[in-house]
């Protein structure tokens, strides 16, 4: 437990949106994915997820760990239409209407809320993705679906404080999220093999570094130097202890940052891909279309609609 307590402690929690969202046609998306965590609340109507197709009862939540693509279907799954990633980011306003009213939520048929975020150990690992967890069901928790429901309302108001508050009910949603694992005892052998490397220094100051130097050369031999092993042994150390190879850490790494630079920069798409460490802008395009399923501009868009 007391390994727990210092992840905890150690993680940095930041608020990216909330959503009320009413369904409006019923949709299949057979590779959804996103960078980040993704907590979502049926009020009405039908989700279901997953190749079973595992459905969501009124009050059960999904949560949506960051880096995980799914089958996800919203609204009947009798019929739904099937599409894309790219189809669902480009076109999201022809499924989905945003409810900006707060005495609304949980009011609205064929609808749900949901919160995105981040939660990062020592500003540097995804926490969530790191325990190499699906997404999973946490059937109805009246608290943590009034921490969802009180975030929802206060990103709908323009009041003193507002970011504050949602900032402080966010990390609580983390933290209940992690009670509801340990309590409920699921995953047990990904985190009792997944949280032990969080407490190996020299892999603390390869992620740091990795953090800082997200644009730089990141290849084995100056990772091998930073945590003062030998070239030919830092790939197997550090898939040892997470699971994966360095270099797809880097890439993954590199584009969350892509992400949030179209997030919150004017910058061009080549600007872009050359600040998080990639000389050539058509396999950065490349590369980020493989793994969001969507170009780099079209998530731009996307992004720029959902901010409107």
């Amino acid at each position: 437990m007391e390994d727990y307590n210092k992840i905890i402690e150690s993680l940095g929690v930041k608020f990216i949106k909330s959503r009320n969202i009413r369904i409006l046609q019923p949709i299949r998306i057979k590779n959804f994915y996103d960078v980040e965590n993704t907590l979502l609340i049926l009020y009405n109507g039908e989700v279901s997820f997953g190749e079973e197709a595992i459905h969501a009862e009124v009050g059960d939540m999904l949560f949506i760990p960051g880096g995980k693509m799914l089958s996800i279907t919203y609204g009947s799954a009798d019929k739904p239409k099937a599409i894309s990633n790219e189809e669902f980011m480009t076109h999201r306003e022809s499924y989905f209407e945003y409810n900006l009213e707060p005495s609304r939520i949980g009011q609205i048929e064929n609808s749900f809320g949901m919160v995105a975020f981040e939660a990062k150990v020592f500003d540097s690992v995804n926490f969530f993705t790191s325990l190499d967890i699906p997404p999973f069901l946490i059937k109805r928790d009246d608290k943590l679906a009034h921490m969802l429901a009180e975030i929802l309302k206060e990103d709908m108001t323009d009041i003193l404080g507002k970011g504050r508050v949602i900032k402080i009910k966010t990390e609580e949603i983390v933290i209940e999220i992690i009670r509801y694992i340990i309590k409920n005892r699921l995953f047990v052998e990904q985190l009792a093999t997944n949280s032990t490397y969080f407490k190996d220094p020299r892999l603390i100051d390869i992620f740091a570094y990795i953090k800082d130097n997200i644009g730089g050369d990141l290849s084995n031999k100056v990772l091998a130097n930073v945590a003062n092993v030998s070239e030919d042994y830092v790939g197997q150390y550090f898939k040892m202890l997470t699971g994966i190879n360095p270099q797809d850490y880097i890439e993954y790494q590199r584009m969350e940052a892509a992400v949030g630079l179209l997030r919150t920069s004017k910058k061009s798409i080549r600007a872009i891909g050359a600040d998080v460490g990639y000389k050539d802008t058509a396999y950065f395009c490349r590369r980020f279309k493989m793994m969001f399923g969507i170009p780099a501009g079209k998530m731009r868009r996307r992004e720029s609609l959902m901010n409107l």
